[in-house]
């Protein structure tokens, strides 16, 4: 008995050339690759112990700077929360890879990144553990962590190498925690990040975070009568934020809430407020499979106004 025939006379569909893809079965691609010829920008690491905005936190960082940097040309900025993973050559993201790849082909501005981990507190007695701030500083809405990179951080960073102060050349990027730690740095502070790259980013309630649909779409309309001139001209720029949004369907569902029906939830409310912003959902889990598959062309519609 042929089977496919049956199948095939009943309305169904056969292929026998290849499986089907499987959830999360996302690849990297060549621009994902190191490519013969192209420059290789340098990596520095640091540490950072001295914050006010944290206090007793700790945290390592890198910065990577391409080869093709040129003092005297002010560089775009890319801050990379969770830094390590996205930053590791073997990994899912492997963004300098990308970044080398891009910016050699001049699909994207001659770039900093900053990668840079969440803080923990050392351990006070030997055995012990040390702790992690992570939730609380991706995870709180508020100014604290966006004040923490402008005032604190990245002001080392800027001594060193000439970055842009222009928001539309600076970006914060992030995955899951990260991801709406990095929506909240342009959300608090438009005038100093002008765009957002969020993968499977945590948009449910850990920390309030479920609020933020209701207050994009808020901020279509008239600013509140009591505002500062300066919370007035945030109100103003952050309708010029250019926001990617990646989740897979298959992302968490638990008492925090549904991170899929979290993100489309934010992709509508950015749409119908008519925010520059894109939206992909895939097939995949809480993971950086997908985002990391698509991170080029996630940098090229990023910077596709900048690349020179």
């Amino acid at each position: 008995m042929n089977i496919s025939r049956i199948l095939s006379a009943c309305g169904v569909a056969v292929s026998l050339a290849a499986p089907l893809q499987a959830a999360d079965d996302y690849q990297l691609g060549e621009d994902s690759k190191p490519q013969a010829g192209v420059p290789q920008g340098a990596v520095e690491k640091f540490s950072f112990k001295a914050s006010k905005i944290f206090p007793g936190t700790e945290r390592d960082g890198w910065v990577y700077v391409p080869k093709q940097y040129d003092a005297a040309k002010p560089a775009c900025l890319m801050v990379f929360q969770d830094g390590a993973g996205y930053m590791g050559t073997n990994g899912q993201f492997r963004a300098t890879v990308v970044m080398d790849n891009l910016i050699a082909k001049k699909e994207m501005p001659v770039t900093l990144g900053v990668f840079i981990q969440p803080g923990t507190v050392p351990a006070a007695e030997a055995g012990q553990k040390a702790r992690s701030n992570r939730s609380y500083e991706y995870d709180s809405l508020g100014d604290a962590y966006a004040r923490f990179l402008i005032e604190e951080l990245l002001p080392g960073v800027e001594k060193k190498w000439n970055v842009t102060k222009d928001p539309a050349g600076r970006c914060a990027v992030g995955i899951s925690s990260g991801g709406i730690c990095a929506f909240t740095v342009a959300w608090e502070r438009p005038e100093s990040f002008g765009k957002v790259i969020s993968h499977i980013g945590s948009f449910t309630n850990i920390r309030g975070g479920h609020a933020y649909p209701s207050l994009i779409r808020k901020s279509a309309g008239p600013p509140p009568r009591d505002l500062s001139d300066t919370d007035k001209a945030r109100w103003d720029a952050r309708k010029k934020l250019r926001v990617f949004l990646q989740d897979g369907s298959n992302d968490l569902d638990n008492l925090h809430g549904n991170w899929p029906l979290a993100n489309q939830d934010m992709a509508a409310a950015l749409k119908w407020a008519k925010y520059d912003s894109d939206f992909k959902l895939g097939d995949g889990g809480h993971s950086g499979r997908h985002g990391g598959s698509i991170l080029p062309d996630t940098m090229r519609w990023m910077w596709r106004d900048h690349a020179k």
